[in-house]
């Protein structure tokens, strides 16, 4: 049996979603916008798959919009926030280590005119709160900051600064990419003080090609897809009913037992964590004193991460470079945290999922003692 450790970059389809997948295209296959009772049928089912999103979320149905991803998601909020609110105020504050889909939107606002002032991480790749909400002021629309750092497992405090925020300029819009918290940790959009939030379907045992919005009411996001007025105009097309019933299989069969995971990956990451600290040809990058232990990143000193990760699938073991999104490019979020080149160069990152196991976390142990000895002397 392999030994999936990549699920930072996506997961495995549980059975449940792969039976709802399998429904709404055998059966349930009608267009959701058509008035007869195949296409109503439809309807349900996506309004069924919204209700679970918005349960997990905390929130009301009508607040939730279905994408294609997280990337679509983010962009849509970021670019809709801007045109509807950056009219008058031109700056936005931003983590320095985001996903990609919300840095390189961030970088088309500055390209059109947008200040955009960039927070940098600590060495520990957290987030200085303070520093964060000291950013801000009356001239900032909009502030965006992820919930757990994709190649770090740094739990941001966002919170903290949003609430700090909104208490400070209630005007101004909060975003947080959840993406990697969604599911693992718990989320209550009230308590968060989000406006705006970003979750993915593939992230969590759900198909590839679905994701979801969460907007505030009373927010108002211009939309960037235009068409036939679905999803209450804010993203128009057919929707895709396969993916987002699945989406909606996979949360709710996952929510009551969000406790029952995180102590599992709390096991399986205290597990390798002991494992590498005892071997001192190991870094690791994961120390941020509030951490998800969905994931781990720690470098092979001395070892090229392409290297080790390729050593590693020889051995049936899949894990990381880093962000799957930068196909194996440097890691700005470690070069960010002020990690050293050398020991970026050598990251891996692995992460966990609902369905990993002890014997995974041992068979990957045994394999980067194993690389290390055979790489080393190369």
């Amino acid at each position: 049996m392999p030994a999936y450790l990549d699920n930072a970059a996506t997961t495995k389809p549980c059975d449940e979603a792969i039976s709802a997948c399998l429904a709404a295209m055998t059966e349930n296959y009608g267009n959701p916008s058509s008035l007869h009772k195949v296409g109503l049928s439809a309807e349900l089912a996506v309004t069924d798959a919204r209700k679970a999103i918005a349960a997990a979320l905390v929130c009301q149905p009508e607040c939730i919009t279905f994408t294609s991803g997280a990337t679509e998601a983010n962009n849509t909020l970021i670019l809709g926030a801007a045109e509807n609110y950056g009219k008058r105020k031109k700056k936005v504050v931003v983590s320095a280590v985001e996903h990609p889909s919300v840095s390189e939107t961030m970088k088309l606002l500055e390209k059109n005119g947008f200040e955009i002032v960039r927070i940098k991480p600590q060495r520990d790749g957290s987030i200085d709160a303070e520093e964060f909400i000291n950013a801000v002021d009356s001239s900032t629309f909009l502030v965006s900051c992820m919930y757990v750092n994709n190649e770090t497992g740094a739990v941001m405090p966002v919170k903290r600064i949003f609430t700090q925020i909104k208490k400070l300029y209630p005007d101004c819009i909060t975003h947080c990419d959840a993406v990697q918290a969604f599911m693992k940790l718990p989320i209550k959009t009230a308590d968060l003080g989000a406006d705006l939030i970003t979750v993915s379907g593939h992230k969590v045992h759900a198909p590839k090609g679905v994701g979801a919005m969460y907007i505030r009411k009373g927010i108002r996001i211009a939309p960037r897809m235009l068409g036939g007025g679905q999803e209450k105009g804010l993203r128009s097309g057919t929707e895709s009913v396969p993916l987002i019933s699945a989406f909606g299989a996979a949360v709710r069969v996952q929510l009551p037992t969000i406790a029952t995971a995180y102590s599992n990956a709390e096991e399986l990451c205290g597990r390798l964590r002991k494992k590498l600290s005892a071997l001192d040809y190991i870094t690791i990058n994961s120390n941020a004193e509030n951490q998800c232990p969905y994931i781990l990143n720690f470098s092979v000193n001395g070892i090229r991460s392409e290297i080790m990760l390729h050593f590693l699938e020889s051995k049936n073991i899949f894990v990381s470079s880093g962000s799957a999104c930068s196909k194996g490019g440097h890691s700005s979020v470690l070069t960010a945290m002020g990690v050293p080149d050398k020991t970026a160069d050598s990251a891996i990152r692995v992460s966990f999922s609902r369905m990993s196991s002890c014997g995974e976390v041992e068979a990957l142990a045994t394999a980067l003692q194993e690389g290390y000895l055979s790489l080393a002397k190369r």
